[in-house]
């Protein structure tokens, strides 16, 4: 047959470029692509399939390579699917063509692409091995670290195909080779997922670090994260594990002692750890959620639920949700209250309600199912003026905000802070505000020390060094205010 045509339809026509594959005509497939470059990804028209599909299937690296080094301004699709939704590594895989396959993957291939079946190139191989008693195929893909644990639409991995397939001494060869791949897969990604859970809990220790007390708390949340990262590990060795309930919780305490710290730490744990999608805090009051007239809290509540879907919704001051004392016309509080508890159960929303220990006992006692639902509650003690002093050097050691730049002064120890804030504050100041008590003393303190000063000072370093006489005169500003 003359060069370049094609006899077998009967009447001669010009070949096509599948047709200079299927022969293995490698100059004539040259020369049609340089005629015609835009025949490179040239899908046929009843199997759909380009050419790099047949080569991979008829094992010609030659012509593969030809295709996948071409230089022109088309590029092969190494993608490409044809009408089973097979690329051409799935060709490679289920016609045996192991050299085409490490071809493929050496410029890039998917390993883990899906045909229509779900069928992965590892699976059509061990079909292939099944059929030829070959599994060269088998073991490049699994040399490549293609995942044993893919499942097909059947629900089969791999090695359930070979379970399910004839029986016999090669065979049981080729299902030693994938269990050996599967145990040191399941290995990887264990040592991996260590690692990843060790770097986590580290990460989750450093901001445990700027909470100052709540030692009791802290153990809580440690235990806590301990057994959510090793649920994490649990997965990753493929065991089958219960899933955790949502963690809905109650916050009791006084205004300042870390409730809303604590409750931003726990939504980056929870998103740290899989369990929710973000790591988003969304705080509310009763004013956020109860509307003024009949039928307006349920959807102003629902929106902020919607708002809040997929982190954390933190509920201050919940105990106003309940009011004081019972009265004939109903409270729209507590219409926000069971709009909040009918979405506590779908796990799509992690709540914690906050408030002083007292009033929030008639939360509990509002609705049957709150015990329920809310698993944790942790008691927030008042800060002592020790545990004051440290988050007050804390904060100028972080520098953040109005004390940016600043420093105190080397006479501010811990001891003498303590001391300066009991002798200069009351106790029930102190309950009042807890750590609340802090920024605004260090602002003030900044601004005494700008009125101490005079503008011929030229001190760096007494420009910004805050002094015990301004952190006194910072804390007596507060008293009069």
């Amino acid at each position: 047959m003359p060069p370049g045509l094609d006899h077998r339809a009967g009447a001669a026509r010009p070949m096509t470029v599948h047709g200079y594959v299927q022969q293995g005509d490698l100059a004539g497939l040259q020369k049609k692509l340089v005629e015609n470059p835009s025949l490179l990804n040239l899908k046929n028209e009843i199997m759909v399939q380009t050419p790099l599909h047949l080569a991979a299937g008829h094992n010609n690296t030659a012509i593969a390579m030809l295709l996948l080094s071409w230089n022109g301004s088309e590029k092969v699709e190494m993608e490409a699917k044809n009408m089973y939704g097979e690329t051409p590594l799935h060709m490679a895989a289920k016609n045996g063509s192991t050299q085409v396959a490490e071809l493929l993957i050496q410029h890039g291939a998917m390993i883990e692409a899906r045909a229509n079946n779900g069928m992965t190139p590892l699976h059509l191989a061990v079909w292939h091995a099944l059929q030829d008693d070959n599994p060269s195929t088998v073991i490049a893909l699994l040399n490549h670290n293609a995942d044993c644990a893919a499942i097909d639409e059947d629900g089969l991995t791999p090695l359930q195909l070979v379970a399910k397939g004839p029986k016999g001494a090669k065979v049981e060869k080729l299902e030693k080779v994938l269990r050996w791949h599967v145990d040191e897969q399941r290995r990887q990604k264990a040592l991996a997922a260590c690692q990843e859970t060790a770097g986590k809990m580290a990460e989750f220790e450093l901001a445990m670090a700027s909470i100052i007390g709540m030692d009791e708390i802290k153990g809580q949340l440690r235990r806590w994260a301990k057994g959510m990262f090793m649920d994490e590990r649990r997965r990753a060795l493929g065991l089958t594990i219960a899933p955790r309930r949502a963690p809905h919780m109650a916050f009791l305490g006084s205004p300042g002692t870390g409730k809303t710290m604590v409750a931003r730490l726990l939504g980056k744990l929870l998103h740290m750890v899989g369990f929710l999608p973000t790591d988003k805090v969304t705080e509310v009051q009763r004013t956020d959620l109860v509307g003024e007239f009949v039928g307006h809290t349920g959807p102003k509540t629902r929106r902020k639920l919607e708002d809040a879907a997929g982190g954390v919704l933190f509920v201050d001051e919940a105990y106003r949700l309940v009011p004081n004392q019972k009265s004939d016309d109903k409270d729209y509080g507590l219409e926000a209250l069971e709009e909040i508890m009918a979405v506590m159960d779908a796990g799509k929303i992690v709540v914690i309600f906050a408030g002083y220990e007292e009033p929030m006992k008639r939360v509990i006692a509002s609705n049957e199912g709150f015990c329920r639902r809310v698993t944790k509650f942790f008691h927030f003690k008042d800060f002592s003026t020790d545990e004051l002093a440290q988050i007050l050097r804390l904060k100028v050691a972080e520098g953040s905000g109005a004390l940016c730049g600043f420093k105190l002064h080397p006479a501010c120890t811990m001891e003498a802070v303590a001391a300066l804030i009991k002798s200069e504050t009351t106790e029930a100041q102190r309950k009042e505000m807890n750590g609340g008590l802090v920024e605004p003393m260090l602002v003030n303190a900044r601004e005494c020390l700008d009125q101490r000063l005079g503008f011929d000072c030229v001190d760096p370093d007494e420009l910004l060094t805050i002094t015990m006489e301004d952190l006194r005169a910072g804390l007596r500003l507060i008293s009069r205010q």
